[in-house]
């Protein structure tokens, strides 16, 4: 059996898989300050959830973006579940030509997302990734990833809305019916709604147009799925792309993963970011 996670900013996003099946999948807030015991704990209870004996795993991969949690993701992992895991883009090559100025600047999580929208949909596409912050991922008709664009997510737009102007309150994420809003919280939500969808419009059709005007959009995201109903230009939607992608990585390196379960006590290992998340 196969762990999948993803690490984002808000939310660790794990994925079971049994061979191509994806058994199940949970969520857990992204917390430096949980130990590697709660995180442990917390994972074990999900197992236990979906009655699957968690000594099964036989190999766990993971794309972040958020360092310092990795020193209480991996110890967890090797204390709970006795396997080593594999950083993809450090232990195993991601598998997609990365033509970004500086490659090592685009984060796992949107190499990953391009290996699995690649295999599904085809190329060219723009993937569109909405959470925290939302990216937008330009992969060309060759099928490498050529770069794209990050805005900030509509959470922390309206977040910012609120703590920086004191007559606004916090207002759910939804569209109201009507453009002109009759009080200030449907004002709000007319505005953040509306003017997101115009956002995501206006980026999509300027990458799309200098991919040569025919790509498929994906969406993927915590808000992917409520935002492609306002946005015409979204194709797809496929909220679990990444560990999709996690999965076929794991598949194309099947030999790194060899030797990596741990027997007996495992160790608590040391995790430093200069070394990239390197356990020695």
């Amino acid at each position: 059996m196969l762990l999948a996670i993803d690490v984002g900013n808000t939310n660790m996003v794990f994925g079971l898989y049994e061979g191509e099946y994806l058994r199940g999948t949970f969520r857990i807030s992204t917390n430096a300050e949980r130990t590697s015991d709660e995180l442990g704990m917390q994972i074990s209870q999900y197992y236990h959830f979906h009655g699957i004996d968690r000594s099964r795993t036989r190999a766990v991969i993971i794309a972040s973006v958020v360092p310092p949690v990795m020193y209480t993701l991996i110890n967890a992992i090797r204390k709970y579940l006795r396997v080593q895991p594999v950083i993809a883009g450090r232990d195993v090559d991601i598998g997609i030509e990365n033509r970004y100025a500086n490659p090592r600047e685009v984060g796992a999580d949107r190499l990953v997302n391009a290996v699995s929208a690649v295999r599904k949909y085809g190329k060219p596409l723009v993937i569109v990734d909405i959470g925290t912050a939302t990216t937008f991922d330009a992969i060309d008709a060759a099928g490498a990833y050529q770069g794209g664009a990050i805005f900030p997510g509509i959470k922390v737009a309206m977040e910012a809305l609120f703590l920086k102007a004191s007559k606004l309150p916090r207002v759910d994420i939804e569209r109201p019916e009507h453009a002109i809003g009759k009080t200030t919280v449907q004002s709000m939500q007319s505005g953040a709604v509306r003017g997101y969808v115009g956002a995501l419009s206006g980026i999509i059709s300027d990458i799309r147009d200098e991919l040569g005007g025919n790509a498929r959009v994906v969406a993927t995201g915590g808000m992917g799925r409520m935002m492609a109903e306002y946005c015409s230009l979204i194709d797809e939607v496929d909220p679990n792309l990444t560990l999709e992608g996690l999965r076929l990585i794991y598949e194309n390196n099947r030999g790194a993963f060899v030797g990596r379960a741990l027997d007996g006590e495992a160790c608590l290992v040391d995790v430093t970011e200069e070394s990239g998340w390197d356990t020695k």
